[in-house]
């Protein structure tokens, strides 16, 4: 099965590799000064507090990266900077203060010199000082340049969020004047005025609701679940009138999930696609289910029967649905293709 899950928290990622290349020797060296001071020049302690240094901050520094990055994912977006930084100091403190007496006792251990054997509670306390000390300024140099990342990315994504509403609005104002459309929708509305006037009417009916929703929805970030499915109801209708039997269409939503909300056109733009793409026959039929998962998530899923010639397509619906969750900050659909299902999980707000 291949499954494509967008993780933007991920986005601002640091390539650091040189940076903890030459801050690890670094850090290590005001250590070393301090072993000087303490207890008096000598070659052996210089090169055994460098080397021991050298591995410990190295391990340490690692450690702290990965704390950092559990705190980024918890706390990713820009909004939440004062959060992310809280959580990342106070584990820079807590992280420091566990490791930092057992690199100085472990030190004491291998000291062939014996001139640090027993550590006094102020070589402790120094290191544990000096330390968290050298992890605030590191970690702060981590924070800017992550938060200038974010800011980058929040100006990009801005003007990214612009285009894909200037495409939503300009694909809705395309459907609505599409002549196949149109032309399709007007001949069932012609033959079913000489066939069943009731039916005329109450397709009608549902052509004006699909051109009423999609005028009004053009402006909103958010509509609730329920608004879409009266919307879907009607656009079903109308392909319902030109397909038949051989299109079918399942919604389990319990009335608890109807409030939630998710981007305008959601759910058109993919019922859109799966007609699109697959093949709508009585001996063929296309079954299209609309549930929510055990995580309250929307899953919109159809049978995969492609059609033999390629359908012409931009990929621009998929495309925009998942901009419009990365700019609202919300989760990344989940899209999967098993060639048996092809299935959108949605996360709904």
């Amino acid at each position: 099965m291949q499954t494509i899950i967008t993780d933007d928290s991920q986005r601002a990622k640091p390539n650091d590799k040189w940076f903890r290349l030459i801050g690890v020797p670094v850090s290590v060296l005001p250590f070393v000064f301090f072993y000087i001071r303490e207890y008096g020049f000598e070659w052996s302690l210089v090169w055994l507090t460098f080397g021991w240094g050298l591995i410990t901050t190295g391990l340490s520094w690692e450690l702290l990266r990965w704390w950092v990055f559990q705190a980024r994912a918890k706390y990713f977006q820009i909004d939440n900077t004062g959060r992310r930084v809280l959580l990342t100091f106070i584990g820079y403190a807590v992280l420091t203060s566990l490791i930092q007496p057992l690199e100085t006792w472990g030190l004491s251990q291998i000291d062939p010199t014996g001139l640090i054997a027993d550590p006094t509670p102020r070589v402790y306390l120094t290191h544990i000082a000096m330390a968290i000390s050298f992890a605030f300024i590191v970690g702060g140099v981590y924070e800017v340049i992550y938060y200038l990342k974010l800011y980058r990315l929040a100006l990009t994504d801005a003007e990214a969020l612009k285009k894909a509403k200037m495409q939503t609005e300009l694909d809705a104002l395309r459907q609505q004047v599409n002549p196949h459309f149109l032309f399709n929708s007007l001949n069932s509305l012609t033959a079913l005025i000489g066939e069943d006037p009731q039916k005329a009417e109450t397709f009608s009916e549902e052509l004006s609701s699909v051109y009423r929703y999609l005028l009004r929805c053009n402006d909103a970030t958010l509509v609730p679940l329920s608004a879409e499915l009266d919307f879907l109801n009607s656009y079903y209708h109308l392909l319902k009138t030109r397909h038949g039997d051989s299109l079918i269409l399942s919604a389990n939503v319990l009335p608890n999930g109807e409030e939630r909300q998710l981007p305008p056109l959601t759910l058109q733009l993919l019922i859109e696609n799966a007609v699109k793409h697959n093949i709508i026959l009585p001996e063929q039929p296309l079954n299209i289910n609309l549930y929510l998962d055990e995580s309250n998530w929307l899953v919109v899923s159809n049978n995969i029967q492609r059609k033999s010639t390629r359908v012409l397509s931009n990929g621009v619906g998929l495309s925009n649905i998942l901009t419009k969750y990365r700019m609202l900050g919300q989760p990344a659909p989940i899209i999967e293709d098993d060639g048996r299902e092809f299935r959108v999980t949605l996360p709904l707000v």
